[in-house]
């Protein structure tokens, strides 16, 4: 929707509102005008049924008020009287409609000094859930997320089973684009498979002030641009379900190229602007290589992965008799294994060949050697020619909204020749350290600024399928930062000293309170 559907679509819920309610204010003892004003009638509401004014900045939170109305209709009902269960589940289930015919059949009586408190458990319970469902749904959009690594794109750095807290806050929180949601779910809902959200209607992209810009080397969570769905509600056979943008699959990458970023692939090696990108201390790139070996000394090969650290889905295959391929060895590794007794060579894989799958589709690069790329700037201008185009035929169409035509040698932005394009949001480039076992933005391209969801900052928890009892954690991972100078450290042993400081105090003080009684 735009901006100016949703300024419609606000004036004629203030009108429902105002049919609604004006004479219940009237009863209340205030002005049937006051219903109609906008935000200063939720103002009021909140007055009459002696609720917090800050109730009222809730119902215009996209998600949180979705919980939010129907609290506002029961206790409007029952300030009105209207107490029993059945008032209560003919306000939930009719949208709130129940209050107009309170509002045009029912004697009113206005109890200002109702009991605010419910006598019935049960109701108490319920109001208590919802609004730790609240409190936990405006964290959960605007400050922290959860998040689970599902693949090795990123291993070494992070890892199979590491359950990671996303901060919402260092690239600015982005306000929820998905207006009618469940809240705290993503795109499906947990053990149904049914989609979680209804596609319309759809705010406008809008993203709170951020705390740091997105740097090179930065992980990142982001919306997978390129997502669809076949399993919601549609047969097989038919096309995906396009998804919302921030309800397409959660993805977490490395970014190696920013906004006016020239980026080059060359031998697997990443260069910006011409110089070799400078990875942090905690990121270990791995690639494939190849193993030789003499065919005659005898190789341990599980005592090699084990002091390797290669992990499940990065390992190696007998390609021939005399030859392994390790699939994500680190450079270091690979000189490590330089030295083992029986291995005559080992050599990096480099990719040369032409994939039509690599990014833009061409059939002229590959995984390992592509480029140069333009990462788009918002604001910067490019040329518009058959070169050109396939870089920015999704920016143009499917990012940014425009319809694109060929008219002969000529192209057609919105109808109108074009003979250049200016680009209306930032782009990125997100790659996995894992380089030859990632899916990234050498397939795909560009990653929008609207999909971004925010930075991995704190591993809470690591969890190995592979470990037995007590190993299946990676102590070692547990209260671990993603970011910062020299190898992760655990927090911890500092974190259980804490607890234990606490519980402590907590014994000792209750024991100096009582000998006072």
């Amino acid at each position: 929707m735009t901006l100016y559907l949703w300024f419609v679509f606000f004036l004629a819920v203030q009108i429902i509102h105002f049919l609604g309610t004006w004479k219940l204010y009237q009863a209340a003892g205030r002005k049937s005008w006051e219903a109609a004003i906008p935000v200063y009638n939720s103002i009021i509401l909140m007055k009459i049924i002696s609720r917090p004014t800050w109730w009222t900045l809730l119902l215009f939170i996209p998600v949180i008020n979705l919980i939010m109305f129907p609290v506002v209709w029961v206790e409007t009902l029952k300030t009105f009287g209207k107490k029993s269960t059945l008032d209560t589940l003919l306000g939930i289930f009719t949208l709130g409609f129940y209050i107009y015919y309170v509002n045009y059949t029912q004697k009113l009586e206005y109890q200002a000094e109702r009991k605010l408190t419910s006598e019935n458990k049960a109701a108490d319970t319920v109001s208590s859930l919802l609004f730790a469902v609240i409190v936990a749904t405006l964290v959960h959009t605007y400050l922290v997320q959860p998040y689970t690594i599902p693949t090795a794109s990123l291993e070494k750095s992070l890892l199979i089973g590491d359950f990671l807290f996303v901060s919402k806050v260092n690239y600015g929180p982005r306000v929820p684009m998905t207006t009618v949601a469940m809240p705290m779910v993503h795109d499906t809902i947990p053990f149904l498979k049914r989609k979680s959200y209804l596609s319309w209607p759809q705010l406008p992209y809008f993203r709170l002030p951020a705390i740091q810009k997105i740097k090179r080397s930065d992980i990142v969570v982001f919306n997978w641009p390129v997502d669809t769905v076949h399993y919601f509600y549609e047969p097989k056979g038919r096309p995906g379900v396009i998804k919302p943008i921030d309800k397409k699959s959660n993805y977490v990458k490395r970014c190696v190229g920013i906004p006016g970023d020239s980026l080059s692939i060359v031998d697997g090696f990443v260069f910006i602007n011409g110089k070799k990108l400078i990875l942090p201390e905690r990121a270990k790139p791995q690639y494939s290589y190849s193993v030789a070996l003499d065919g005659k000394t005898p190789i341990d090969f599980e005592s090699i992965v084990k002091e390797l650290d290669i992990t499940d889905g990065a390992g190696f295959k007998s390609e021939k008799r005399d030859t392994l391929i390790f699939r994500a060895l680190t450079e270091a590794s690979a000189e490590r294994l330089k030295n083992t007794p029986g291995i005559t060579a080992v050599k990096r894989e480099i990719d040369r060949g032409n994939d039509n799958a690599i990014f833009p589709h061409i059939n002229k690069w590959s995984q390992d050697n592509m480029g140069p790329i333009y990462i788009p700037e918002a604001g910067k201008t490019v040329a518009l020619t058959n070169e050109s185009i396939p870089f920015y035929k999704e920016i143009i169409t499917n990012y940014e909204g425009n319809t694109l035509q060929l008219d002969g040698a000529h192209f057609l932005i919105n109808g109108k020749p074009a003979t250049t394009y200016t680009f209306k949001q930032n782009y990125y480039w997100m790659m996995g350290d894992n380089r030859h076992n990632s899916e990234d933005s050498r397939y795909w391209g560009y990653v929008p600024e609207n999909h971004i969801v925010g930075k991995p900052v704190f591993i809470w928890m690591s969890w190995d399928s592979n470990g037995k009892g007590i190993n299946k954690i990676r102590w070692n991972r547990v209260f671990t930062t993603v970011d910062g100078e020299g190898q992760p450290q655990s927090y911890f042993k500092y974190f259980l000293i804490v607890l234990a400081a606490y519980f402590v105090g907590e014994y000792f003080w209750r024991k100096r309170k009582e000998n006072k009684a």
